[in-house]
């Protein structure tokens, strides 16, 4: 596979021209359009969206910050190899943000909010019984940024999606999985039952066990997929 036989399009995007590069290379790595391992050429960057190097090298050096890509100095530009260890702090830094945010959305909710999570529940089981797996994940993911937006705190949103990353792009590497979807909607019923009865402890609790299935099922990958992985 090379950068040049990927689809990479920036016309429907918006912002500044270094952003809608940014976000179209980002999108492709964390949907893993480009794998672990795989080198990003300026040159055959620049010709495919038609632009200079100035907004690619932009956009490279953000996807270096985001931890998504490593810059090696006169050679090449590659996408970050997974690391088992950063999966697991990400789980664990995870965990310690959605379960405060769930315990205080739980005690301050209003009727609006829990009307919204509910429909959002009810469009998974909806997705879930057709099979739409990648509507699905979709929803999964709304239903947890909107607990985070939910706490009233608009950063508090933008600082999970950024500790969240390794995990989003590795959590592509076992979809669809066979049952797991109907799991995560049963986990997503008890986290809705404790913010409906405004149990905050209930609602920390299956936040919690929720999280912790995610890491559980990556761990075998580092041994299914050790191409994707860092060896140190």
């Amino acid at each position: 596979m090379t950068t040049e036989t990927l689809t990479l399009d920036i016309n429907n995007l918006d912002g500044p021209l270094g952003q809608r590069v940014y976000t179209a290379l980002r999108n492709k790595i964390l949907t893993l359009a480009y794998e672990p391992g795989f080198v990003l050429r300026k040159g055959a960057l620049c010709e495919q969206l038609g632009v200079s190097r100035s907004p690619v090298t932009e956009a490279l050096n953000r996807l270096s910050s985001d931890g998504l890509v490593d810059i090696i100095p006169q050679s090449a530009t590659r996408v970050s190899q997974f690391s088992m260890f950063e999966l697991r702090e990400e789980s664990f830094l995870r965990e310690a943000v959605e379960t405060a945010a769930v315990a205080k959305v739980a005690q301050e909710r209003t009727d609006e909010q829990l009307t919204i999570l509910s429909r959002n529940l009810k469009m998974q089981n909806l997705l879930v019984e057709d099979e739409d797996f990648q509507g699905f994940f979709e929803a999964d993911l709304e239903f947890h940024e909107l607990i985070l937006a939910f706490t009233g705190f608009p950063r508090v949103a933008i600082t999970a999606g950024q500790l969240s990353l390794q995990l989003h792009r590795a959590r592509m590497l076992i979809l669809p999985e066979r049952g797991r979807p109907a799991e995560a909607v049963a986990e997503h019923q008890s986290i809705l039952a404790g913010i409906k009865a405004r149990d905050a402890n209930a609602a920390r609790a299956a936040m919690s066990l929720h999280l912790r299935q995610l890491i559980t099922r990556l761990e075998p990958l580092e041994r299914q997929h050790p191409e994707y992985f860092r060896s140190t």
